[in-house]
């Protein structure tokens, strides 16, 4: 054997695996932050949808009974028009016989329609002090109001009681509500109304310095002379009445377009128009009575909006530059969001329902399987005593190699064992060589090949095997000593062409090997038995399979197609016409993956390999027969179940989260429990099935705080990956061996 030393001092090149595996984590790098950031605009979407509905940053506190010391008396007995012109705090009265009619709350689309139809109809000019969150959500209707010559005014972001909020929050609240109008409407406002605000002389110690802050920053505040409280729903007479001014005097008077029902309001709208036209009044804007008031004249009192056109108001400022793109990408966004929320939620709807059912239809169908396949009667035929071929791929598994020997040494089953070096550079051929002579084992081949890759090597074993039926198992797996002698029962009934064996985590100790423990036994076993009945076993597990070679070579062998050759092939198997079956007494103990980025790297190739094999079999959803039956009853089934429904799995835990910071802490808790506790039930008959120990479901509240995270991101991250056409190779796990007897593994 020649061989070669690196010279001291130099570094060892890179061999061409670790270089292709290298390029390959390079290029996966960019899809696992794309399918974070596909999470990440989920959680914004949903907090921008919930800041729109004052779920998220909404406070409902309204401050009352405070003193008013501070506020100057010409204040509090002024008009209700409150400049800071120069620096100096100034009142503006309405002139008399002079109505500057104002709405609050909207802009609302059942409502404000109809306000601003009344509004054309009598040819009445009138200020709308909107909602930034409302404005955001319903843009086209305040592009209406400046269209058809109105004002607009500021009510705040998320109609807040401004006293109570820091000078940032009442910054942000005027800055959002501008670029709210700015994308819907391409303007900015001058004129603002504070939520829960009145006449002048409630303004007080708490409210005041929001006011002169908002002056300095030009903003001119609006107050109310005359309220026709007409969210009170107090009839449409009342609402006439209490919105008249008293005497001949001009009255800056409110009514609503928003916040509630509001059919008393358009019902009253008409008939205190002509009531007070016909006391001889006239209707302004808030920047009419002022220039009215001030002798400015910059935009004529009274002009009527329908011939107004889109003039703009005095109040008004053409939005440009950053502000007007910057308002129209939030209208944008604000739009996807009102869009997704309920798309995603319908889509929650959907994917609770499947997840229940699902767990319904395992229960039944697992039932079913156990009470069938264990009663004293049942047979697959007579028994199978010939001997048959155990193939064991192995690639640098000279930590565990010798125990799945060791294992095999024991079988009750007469057994031929062929293990496949795939170009180990750790000696595992040596040390199954060694292994075998240890054990006086003599029915065992060691054959070498160059490195190609697992498939390459069970197609190899496959085409060197002496025997009708063939065994695979991982080089990291150990068996039971009975468990090839039940692994192959099932073909004493010549339509099964394959059997699924119980694959079982042996490393369970740590918290990572309990979580996938949890996962065997509920989510692979459970569904198997399911499968089974259905007649359409997606994915015989590589760590215990067993296969007629006559039918592994009639679809072509293990595929390199795909990188999940298990799946692939059973699904071949189904096309071909055999039966696949689950034997759950032949059980494997297989090293699960010890570290996060182990399991991460299995699980990404298995959700990616199975996406792979789906689509290559596309066309069985149109073939007939057996092929036909696994196209449109288990390829839906698999696609639901281990691809939709994961991937929008993690809405339910988004919105419960969601739930319980913005909306009921409580309920949300309830439901939550209430779902763990139906998989609860489902885990528990799983572990009743398979005899195993209940203690392991104490993790399973964690698991489903982190490890279903972690699940649901690899299948995010396949998802992605398939979409862009992405390719990934296979990687070698680090193995440790501690899976030694199938005694120690329990």
């Amino acid at each position: 054997m020649n061989t070669t030393t690196p010279s001291r001092g130099r570094r060892r090149a890179p061999s061409r695996m670790e270089r292709a595996a290298g390029k390959a984590a390079a290029l996966q790098r960019p899809r696992v932050i794309l399918a974070l950031l596909l999470l990440l605009a989920l959680v914004c979407v949903m907090l921008l949808d919930g800041y729109l509905r004052a779920e998220v940053g909404g406070d409902q506190r309204v401050r009352t009974g405070a003193s008013a010391g501070d506020v100057p008396d010409d204040i509090l007995d002024g008009g209700p028009i409150v400049t800071f012109r120069g620096g100096q705090a100034t009142t503006v009265s309405v002139p008399d016989k002079t109505i500057a009619l104002t709405f609050d709350d909207g802009p609302n689309p059942t409502w404000t329609p109809q306000v601003l139809a009344i509004l054309e109809k009598y040819d009445v000019p009138a200020t709308f002090f909107v909602v930034g969150s409302m404005v955001s959500r319903y843009p086209g209707v305040v592009r209406d109001m400046v269209d058809h010559g109105h004002e607009v005014g500021i009510h705040t972001f998320t109609h807040v009681d401004l006293s109570y909020q820091s000078d940032a929050r009442v910054r942000r609240e005027m800055e959002q509500t501008q670029l709210a109008l700015a994308g819907a409407a391409g303007i900015t406002t001058t004129l603002f109304r504070a939520p829960y605000s009145s006449e002048t002389d409630a303004i007080d110690n708490y409210s005041w310095p929001v006011y002169k802050k908002l002056g300095q920053d030009g903003y001119t505040s609006v107050f109310v002379d005359t309220d026709s409280d007409d969210w009170k729903r107090p009839g449409v007479s009342k609402i006439v009445q209490w919105a008249t001014p008293e005497k001949n005097k001009g009255a800056s008077v409110l009514f609503h377009d928003a916040g509630g029902e509001r059919s008393q309001t358009i019902e009253a709208l008409p008939r205190y128009i002509e009531k007070m036209r016909a006391r001889g009044y006239t209707f302004t804007t808030i920047s009419g009575a002022l220039d009215e008031q001030q002798g400015q004249q910059q935009a004529p009192a009274g002009a009527a909006p329908g011939t107004g056109g889109s003039r703009l108001q005095a109040a008004h400022r053409e939005a440009t530059g950053a502000i007007l793109y910057e308002g129209k990408a939030m209208v944008a966004a604000v739009a996807v969001a009102e869009w997704a929320v309920p798309a995603l939620a319908i889509g929650l709807l959907v994917v609770g329902v499947a997840v229940v059912g699902r767990f319904g239809m395992m229960l039944l169908l697992a039932r079913r399987h156990h009470r069938l396949r264990n009663r004293r009667r049942f047979s697959w035929g007579p028994e199978v005593t010939r001997p048959v071929t155990v193939i064991v791929p192995a690639y640098n598994e000279k930590e565990c190699i010798a125990n799945t020997l060791d294992s095999l040494a024991h079988s009750t089953h007469p057994i031929e064992i062929i293990v496949v070096d795939d170009g180990s550079t750790d000696g595992t051929s040596e040390i199954a060589r060694e292994a075998a002579l240890a054990l006086g084992m003599t029915d065992v081949r060691v054959i070498r090949q160059e490195n190609a890759g697992k498939p390459a090597a069970l197609n190899h074993g496959v085409r060197s095997a002496r025997h009708d039926i063939v065994v695979m198992m991982d080089g990291d797996t150990v068996f039971e000593p009975d468990t090839v002698r039940q692994l192959v029962q099932p073909f004493a009934d010549p339509e099964v062409g394959a059997v699924a064996g119980n694959a079982k985590v042996g490393n369970r100790t740590t918290v990572i090997g309990a979580w996938q423990h949890i996962e065997y036994v509920m989510g692979f076993n459970l569904d198997r038995r399911m499968y089974d009945l259905l007649r359409c076993m997606p994915t015989i597990p590589g760590a215990i399979g067993a296969f007629r070679r006559e039918a592994v070579l009639q679809v072509g062998g293990m595929s390199e197609d795909t990188l999940a050759e298990d799946t692939d092939i059973t699904i071949a198997m189904h096309r071909a016409g055999w039966r696949v079956v689950y034997q759950e007494h032949a059980r494997a103990w297989t090293e699960a993956p010890g570290s996060l980025k182990q399991l991460w790297s299995q699980r990404y190739r298995w959700s990616y390999g199975t996406m792979q094999a789906l689509w290559k079999h596309r066309n069985s959803l149109t073939d007939k027969g057996p092929s036909g039956r696994f196209g449109r009853v288990g390829m839906p089934l698999v696609v639901l179940f281990q691809i939709v429904t994961p991937v929008f799995a993690p809405l339910i835990d988004v919105f419960t989260a969601y739930s319980m910071i913005f909306i009921d802490f409580k309920a949300a808790l309830l439901a939550w429990l209430a779902v763990l506790g139906v998989q609860l039930v489902c885990a528990a008959y799983a572990f009743r099935l398979d005899r195993e120990k209940y203690r392991y479901l104490l993790m399973m509240p964690l698991q489903q705080l982190a490890y279903r995270q972690m699940m649901y991101l690899v299948l995010i991250h396949s998802c992605v990956t398939a979409l862009t056409g992405g390719r990934l190779r296979w990687q070698k796990l680090k193995r440790t061996g501690e899976v030694g007897t199938p005694a120690g593994a329990g």
